[in-house]
């Protein structure tokens, strides 16, 4: 009776994670592609950017920062 409710048991288990494992069906993007895309919207927002000093996280979210140069604000410029 024991070996027979292990052996469900891992059957079970072997099972799940094998359906996790087939649950993500698309990939994730690389770092460079991340790196690529957060350019490119900071710089669409007027800025560079820049490394954080000392983050090695490897997110691309969290290492890099954009500044925003040239006194960024809410109020947009409009003519008079």
């Amino acid at each position: 009776m024991t070996a027979r409710i292990l052996l469900s048991s891992l059957l079970l288990a072997s099972s799940l994670g094998l359906a996790a494992c087939a649950g993500s069906s698309h990939p994730q993007p690389s770092y460079t592609e991340e790196l690529d895309q957060l350019t490119a919207t900071c710089r669409e927002r007027g800025g560079i950017l820049v490394p954080v000093p000392g983050a090695t996280t490897g997110r691309v979210q969290t290492d890099y920062a954009c500044q925003i140069t040239g006194g960024g604000t809410r109020i947009p410029n409009r003519p008079n």
